[in-house]
């Protein structure tokens, strides 16, 4: 399976971009472009990238599509639009952004992401980017959370069933929908009801880990893979199973951060012969 993470710094010449990847190991990479990238850069690192072999796994649409603020709705869903055309032009495997929030902050909490009424919203929102840009390649995905759907594997796949579009796809993090206790120690029987219900729909997946602290209340702190109790055992097991679906690391702080934790990655994956 392709693995892929930030590198330090991302170099503006395509071929030069090829080669930080191949120097860490790398074959699978984020995009390197903003989303207003003119067409001749698009298409240099696209070539850059098949010469190599190097997969380009998503292009970011960080922004709130179901907003309670209107201006702030509309820039959000034109920003999806422009990542999923993007990633369609750069041959990405997905462009991803997640579902949003009814709250105050973004990505937050709110007793109003699981009302029928934001459901039906995410549904016709996903509905419109896709339609808006008819991807060839690429697919639309909602990246799992803890607190907004799809936070479970069924809710992802009620979401499949009501968007009902051949280019809406999953992309899954695992350690986001790890919000439970009982989640976070049958944490490998919960990445296996993932893959068996997903599997055919999953694009792309980011790799964390989580540690539960013992303060009061509950406290499930995100932290570098080795450094949690994720399963890396089955997850790869399971990713390996798909057909070349990248696994990227992310939220780290350092390149020695990024080291340590394809390290990680490798020692796990490497005896059972899912990774180079």
């Amino acid at each position: 399976m392709p693995l892929g993470a930030p590198v330090f710094p991302v170099p503006k010449d395509p071929d030069e971009w090829v080669a930080a990847h191949r120097a860490k190991g790398y074959r699978a990479a984020y995009c390197p472009l903003p989303l207003d990238a003119p067409e001749d850069r698009i298409r240099a690192f696209r070539e850059a990238a098949e010469r190599a072999g190097l997969r380009i796994s998503e292009v970011g649409a960080w922004s709130n599509p179901i907003s309670p603020d209107d201006a702030t709705r509309k820039a959000a869903v034109q920003k999806c639009i422009d990542a999923l055309a993007l990633a369609d032009r750069i041959g990405a495997g997905c462009a991803v952004n997640i579902a949003g929030s009814r709250g105050e902050k973004w990505d937050g909490p709110s007793a109003e992401n699981f009302t029928p009424e934001t459901f039906e919203l995410i549904v016709e929102t996903t509905r419109a980017i896709i339609d808006a840009v008819k991807p060839k390649r690429s697919f639309f995905t909602l990246e799992t959370m803890p607190w907004c759907p799809p936070h479970s594997p069924d809710s992802y796949l009620a979401l499949i069933r009501a968007i009902d579009r051949r280019e809406f796809a999953v992309h899954l993090d695992p350690v986001n929908m790890i919000n439970s206790v009982d989640r976070y120690y049958n944490n490998g029987a919960f990445i296996l009801e993932c893959f068996e219900k997903l599997g055919p729909w999953i694009k792309n997946c980011h790799g964390k880990d989580i540690l539960l602290r013992e303060n009061l209340t509950v406290h499930l702190d995100e932290v570098r893979p080795g450094l949690g109790v994720l399963d890396y055992g089955v997850f790869l097991a399971e990713l390996a199973r798909l057909d070349e679906v990248p696994l990227m690391l992310e939220h780290l702080s350092s390149e020695s951060d990024y080291d340590a934790a394809a390290a990680h990655v490798r020692s796990v994956g490497r005896p059972l012969g899912l990774l180079e």
